[in-house]
């Protein structure tokens, strides 16, 4: 992985501007490409792009492979005739300054539909050719999505343990007779997931002719009532009903003393190794595919993991242990060469860790917000960072600089904040997200990430999600109006000043 000094920008699809509810792959997201190229930001940073799901969360997805159809942007559907303008209207309706996934599920669903019959009436509307090289290349993958998909549609939404026993456990005479009862079901949903294919490499094709890296983010862990769990069932750890008879989670401590308790089911490490890994082989493929750099999240798992015995509601009875560590990575460096990836190393690391992220070579992360609670000698403190490291004023799981400068400091560390950081007494809030961009800017960390609410100095009611809670999650968007020039020109002038341009005309 080169090791010049950039920095970018975090900004989740979902949270672009458009007419239609959600963010998409239309022209906001260009336009946004645009933004990042005019102030010298080379990464593009975004949480999970896989259909979203309970609570509309990217972490909790039906499928670690697919595209979101709610991604789709429905413009370029009209302008090749498989929508009509009056057709979006229901989509006009929404709010533009947030999701209301609630409203946006069934209308886009609808649209999507629509989009879909016509390509029955009239399949020239699209290019057959790459149609059917999208389905011959994405088989490994496409085709056990699109029959869940199908299936979960015709069980009203109701998870795949609640299916019938034949379907449950993939009875291969039970899974044809689905293939032909629901054919059309399926062809709909990968018609979606060329629909997003399109759209995304386009985008992918105009970031990387202006030098801008994609950079995603993978969850270590895949949601039970998935594509993934449901067609691999041998490679999880469940019961004879396919329910998890382990789950994931992390240990009690200081914040949490009843751990977290994740739920999600556990690798079958032993049979992953026995097949080579290759599920793992194919994920990772489909990720570089999409993305130039990706973030593994909860790196740590890989090293170890605390294990949870799934009949417990809280973490404090899990045990730790012994995740595949160098032996996977080792066959996926021999797969790919070297990995594009990012070692999501935040809370309590141990040195086994440090040595497993440091033998190949990977990123590690670190968080100012998380600089001020201790002591000078603080490894989230700029002056204590490493070059080979991707650094952030916060992430999606953190309060906006601003909230967390108004909201969530300790009368201790907001004083050593404001030392650190050289603020000037009294300080306007809206100054504050300035000093913390400087601040990491000026590290010798090789990657800077910076959330658009940042830039922006939003507050609090720019929040993206609160870990713990349910309500008013991944919902945040702007509109086109609220990133002032200041805001950017300050971006580009921190950019070029600290040795993180491509450019200095």
């Amino acid at each position: 992985m080169d090791s010049q000094r950039v920095s970018g920008v975090l900004l989740h699809i979902s949270s672009l501007p458009s007419a239609y509810g959600i963010g998409d792959l239309g022209a906001a997201a260009f336009r946004f490409a645009d933004f990042l190229t005019r102030n010298n930001q080379r990464l593009w940073q975004m949480l999970p792009v896989g259909p979203v799901g309970p609570g509309a969360s990217p972490y909790s997805s039906p499928s670690t492979f697919a595209g979101n159809p709610l991604l789709i942007a429905p413009a370029p559907l009209v302008e090749s005739g498989l929508l009509e303008e009056e057709e979006l209207a229901p989509l006009t309706d929404l709010p533009d300054d947030h999701v209301d996934y609630e409203r946006l599920v069934p209308r886009k669903r609808t649209v999507l539909r629509t989009a879909f019959r016509r390509f029955q009436e009239d399949a020239s509307t699209i290019d057959a050719t790459r149609f059917k090289k999208f389905r011959e290349t994405q088989s490994a993958w496409l085709d056990e999505y699109a029959l869940y998909a199908a299936l979960k549609e015709a069980h009203d939404g109701a998870p795949w343990t609640d299916w019938t026993p034949a379907l449950a456990h993939c009875e291969p005479d039970a899974l044809q007779r689905a293939r032909e009862e629901h054919a059309e079901s399926i062809r709909k949903h990968i018609f979606w997931q060329y629909l997003f294919h399109r759209q995304w490499t386009a985008l992918q094709a105009y970031c990387r002719a202006r030098d801008i890296r994609l950079f995603g983010d993978l969850p270590i862990y895949v949601a039970h009532d998935s594509a993934d769990v449901w067609a691999h069932q041998e490679l999880f750890h469940l019961d004879d009903t396919g329910e998890p008879s382990v789950v994931a989670g992390v240990p009690p401590d200081y914040f949490s003393p009843e751990g977290q308790r994740w739920g999600n089911p556990i690798y079958r490490w032993d049979r992953m190794k026995e097949h080579g890994y290759a599920w793992w082989t194919e994920r990772l493929r489909r990720a570089f595919e999409q993305f130039d750099l990706v973030r593994l999240d909860h790196f740590r798992g890989f090293d170890e993991y605390w294990q949870i015995p799934a009949d417990q509601s809280t973490a404090i009875k899990g045990e730790w242990r012994d995740g595949p560590g160098a032996h996977f990575l080792r066959a996926m460096e021999d797969e790919f060469g070297t990995l594009p990836v990012v070692a999501e190393d935040l809370g309590i690391i141990t040195d086994s860790v440090k040595d497993l992220r440091d033998q190949f070579a990977l990123p590690g992360m670190a968080v100012l917000q998380f600089a001020f609670g201790g002591s000078p000698e603080n490894n989230f403190l700029p002056h204590n960072y490493r070059r080979n490291l991707v650094v952030y004023t916060g992430t999606h799981d953190n309060n906006t600089t601003v909230g967390w400068w108004r909201n969530d400091l300790s009368d201790e560390g907001r004083a050593f904040a404001r030392s650190y950081l050289n603020l000037p007494e009294p300080v306007a809030d809206e100054e504050v997200h300035r000093h913390a961009i400087r601040a990491i800017m000026a590290s010798v960390a090789d990657r800077v990430v910076i959330p658009l609410q940042d830039i922006m100095g939003l507050g609090s009611e720019g929040r993206m999600n609160t870990p713990g809670t349910l309500e008013e999650n991944w919902t945040w968007r702007f509109t086109p109006d609220q990133i002032a020039e200041e805001d950017a020109e300050v971006l580009k002038e921190f950019t070029h000043l600290y040795g993180r341009a491509s450019s200095y005309d």
